[in-house]
């Protein structure tokens, strides 16, 4: 539902840049709202990729810290077994080098390894869905379709989706930028994310039921070599991906204080700032569930939901809930919905972590073990079968 919902807002948000006669986001909402509205929406846009950004890094901090362990020598007490200290020196190393580039075209190398990863990472996850999967006993009514619970998932997805940032971008640089082509790349992009996702989705699942964390890497033993190579897979398309988003934050704050371009100290001083606060922020934090779920509802679903909606419905004619404006206006209102419901159940039940401990059917004696409450009986069947 959130990937169809993201195709028609994405295509709805080029209508209303026709009907407004511009060819960006921002500026496509300062002619609907005034400046009010963009700087609403210049928050969002910064909120967005620099929450992800905290994301990435504790990523970063709970898979490659498991991938070290896997070195001979290096256990638990090495320095290397040590998120915060993994945390910074990529970020010293890795993401602030390739953050510092002034032209994102420069990036174009490295995001193709980032999508190339991807696909190893995805074949590693079935595989152990076949695997590993038949040996983890399924949680209590594992395979009902919705909880009461589903809005804070779609704050998740919302953030998984979402790409209407660079949207306008995307259609300027079509030969052929009519409306009908664009739907037709939406379509097939929207489509193809949707796929890739939702074999993610089904055999993450299906292998650890109601047990799945919002790290899905956190699920898998120690031990695991197949594991262990998604694990780096993941931990260095993630670092790959990093300097894109700070791209969009560092572009976003320029758009709003600054005239014209940043000289080269104040782009090295605003990058650093930006990525010294986020990693600040991911070292005293270190659940990502949580941290998806604000993403998702703060910033990702009124990108996606409310904003295009409520601009076509302004620049549109006729009435709300009349012909053409009748999806929009739905549109607009599940969003506030969604936005207000899922922070409510975010901040009153918050997602469970198990950073850095073994479940329950992982055997190792070097580090502890969680057992789930009601699994207590058939910890030790499991354990003499699991790998």
């Amino acid at each position: 539902m959130v990937a169809f919902i993201t195709d028609y807002s994405i295509i709805l948000l080029i209508k209303a840049g026709n009907l407004s006669g511009t060819n960006s986001y921002q500026s496509l909402v300062k002619y609907t709202f005034g400046f009010p509205g963009f700087l609403v929406l210049s928050a969002l846009q910064f909120l967005y990729p620099f929450i992800a950004m905290v994301s990435y890094n504790i990523i970063t901090g709970d898979t490659l810290t498991k991938v070290f362990q896997r070195i001979p020598g290096v256990g638990p007490e090495n320095i290397l077994a040590e998120r915060h200290f993994v945390i910074l020196i990529s970020t010293i190393l890795f993401t602030i080098p390739l953050s510092l580039y002034r032209d994102i075209s420069k990036l174009g190398k490295v995001s193709l390894l980032s999508m190339v990863l991807t696909i190893a990472i995805l074949i590693t996850v079935i595989t152990r869905a076949a695997t590993l999967g038949p040996q983890i006993p399924p949680t209590e009514n594992a395979w009902t379709f919705a909880g009461w619970n589903a809005m804070q998932a779609v704050g998740v997805m919302s953030f998984a989706f979402i790409c209407h940032h660079n949207s306008f971008l995307i259609h300027g640089s079509l030969e052929d930028p009519s409306l009908t082509t664009w739907s037709h790349v939406t379509h097939v992009s929207v489509g193809s994310a949707l796929i890739v996702s939702a074999l993610f989705a089904a055999a993450g699942y299906a292998t650890f039921t109601g047990y799945t964390q919002g790290d899905i890497f956190e699920n898998y033993c120690r031990n695991d070599n197949l594991a262990t190579f998604g694990r780096f897979c993941y931990g260095v398309s993630i670092i790959t991906t990093f300097p894109l988003e700070s791209f969009v934050t560092r572009e976003v704050v320029s758009n709003v204080f600054c005239n014209g371009p940043l000289s080269n100290m104040a782009h090295f001083s605003l990058t650093l700032l930006i990525i010294s606060v986020c990693t600040a922020i991911s070292l005293a934090f270190d659940c990502l569930g949580v941290v998806l779920e604000l993403n998702g509802v703060l910033s990702a679903t009124p990108l996606i939901f409310i904003i295009p909606s409520a601009c076509y419905l302004k620049l549109s004619n006729g009435r709300w809930f009349q012909a053409d404006n009748l999806i929009p206006s739905i549109l607009l209102l599940l969003g506030v919905f969604v936005m207000i419901t899922g922070l409510t159940m975010t901040i009153l039940y918050p997602q469970d972590c198990s950073h850095g401990v073994e479940m329950f059917y992982c055997k190792s004696p070097n580090v502890s073990s969680t057992s789930p409450p009601t699994q207590h009986l058939l910890q030790n069947s499991t354990l003499s079968t699991s790998t």
